[in-house]
């Protein structure tokens, strides 16, 4: 489970503080970064999962995890009332809120700080709940889709982006060795946090991705899962309703 799978050797300190620690460090390069190390396919899974969102006409959005509020900002197209991009890094969120005042964003669009497992809102509230690439940073996986099923409205869609694990040949090994070694090597040689990218790598091979991680989602109580592979299955976007 990628629970197990921290960014720092540190065993005093969980892996909720580890990631904010992470986020905060690598918040202002983290964009230039990520489309560098994604090829900018990234933005291309973005616009899918934005579009089946759109397709259930939400007013109220939820975007956990939101980082530096790329999804939350694609989120706008849906037209919805109210988008809220909760962060628990403090760098991330105020990197993401110079974008969204930039783009004439801030009236749909507010950054919160907060946990993703511990949500700050009442029940049965959002209309759509989506999380890009931040399931996998959750300490208690269980615990954080319980709150994502609390605060979603009955009938509301859930849609999740995250990295997965090929299994046919030869992506399967292009994916592992780009992964395992050429991604860290990139954080090494451009990031002011050297761990930061071996930990993204790792943490998305630890997590549960697929039908595995459909069956958590069932268990927790959600129904329609869908898995839709992406890009050969290097990612996933996956969809549940309440």
């Amino acid at each position: 489970m990628s629970a197990n799978v921290t960014p720092y050797d540190d065993q005093e300190r969980g892996k909720k503080e580890q990631v904010t620690q992470m986020f905060d460090t690598i918040a202002n390069e983290y964009d230039g970064l990520n489309r560098v190390i994604s090829l900018g396919i990234d933005t291309k899974w973005r616009k899918r999962l934005v579009k089946l969102v759109k397709e259930k006409q939400p007013e109220k959005i939820l975007d956990i995890a939101t980082g530096t509020g790329d999804l939350a900002i694609a989120l706008a197209e849906t037209g919805a009332e109210q988008i809220i991009g909760l962060d628990i890094s403090k760098g991330m969120l105020e990197v993401g809120q110079k974008k969204i005042v930039a783009k004439n964003l801030d009236k749909t669009i507010q950054m919160v700080l907060g946990d993703g497992e511990h949500l700050p809102f009442d029940n049965n509230y959002f209309d759509a709940i989506t999380i890009a690439f931040g399931v996998r940073n959750f300490e208690d996986l269980e615990q954080g889709l319980k709150e994502i099923l609390r605060v979603l409205k009955p009938g509301g869609i859930l849609a999740v982006l995250e990295t997965s694990v090929p299994t046919k040949t030869p992506i399967k090994q292009g994916y592992f060795l780009y992964t395992r070694y050429i991604l860290p090597l990139i954080g090494r040689l451009f990031s002011r946090d050297r761990n930061a990218y071996a930990y993204l790598s790792e943490s998305a091979a630890a997590f549960p991705h697929g039908k595995a991680f459909n069956n958590i989602l069932g268990k927790i109580g959600f129904i329609g899962m869908e898995n839709k592979p992406q890009s050969l299955g290097v990612a996933s976007i996956y969809i549940a309703s309440k």
